[in-house]
């Protein structure tokens, strides 16, 4: 209003008024845009975080319930990303053998493991328990 009135007052130039408005608009729709782009931005990041976000992971399962496996290898069935029961189901055989050779437990044998794997992981205890009395370290006999 200060400098409304002082162009106003001021008779030998001329009657700036109009300039002062046109700035003064010019700046309430400069910001009416910038809140608005603002919450657009805002309203995009939590869907593309959402989005991002992984599964929460599957709690681990104690891998030493099956024949053959025990703490140490546990570990490095961890270690290597075999978590659950379904992951070790789902494992190839060449791969856990692999994983045993580079932590020098080239002696284990991982082949009984998936067939036990997939019974804890359905949840048939009863199988997995009459098929565990068969083998002996985790092998068929």
């Amino acid at each position: 209003m200060f400098a409304l009135n002082l162009l106003s007052e001021t008779a030998n130039e001329p009657n700036l008024t109009w300039l002062l408005w046109l700035v003064l608009a010019i700046f309430v729709i400069i910001v009416i845009i910038g809140w608005m782009v603002s919450n657009k931005e805002e309203e995009k990041v939590p869907a593309k975080k959402k989005e991002a976000a992984p599964a929460a992971p599957a709690t681990p399962d104690i891998l030493k319930k099956l024949e053959g496996i025990g703490p140490k290898v546990e570990s490095i069935l961890n270690e290597a990303g075999i978590k659950t029961f379904a992951d070790l189901a789902k494992a190839d055989v060449e791969a856990l053998r692999e994983v045993l050779a580079t932590a020098k437990l080239q002696m284990m044998d991982p082949s009984g493991w998936i067939e036990q794997a997939e019974l804890a992981a359905k949840g048939d205890w009863d199988a997995l328990e009459k098929l565990q009395d068969e083998l002996k370290g985790g092998r068929h006999v």
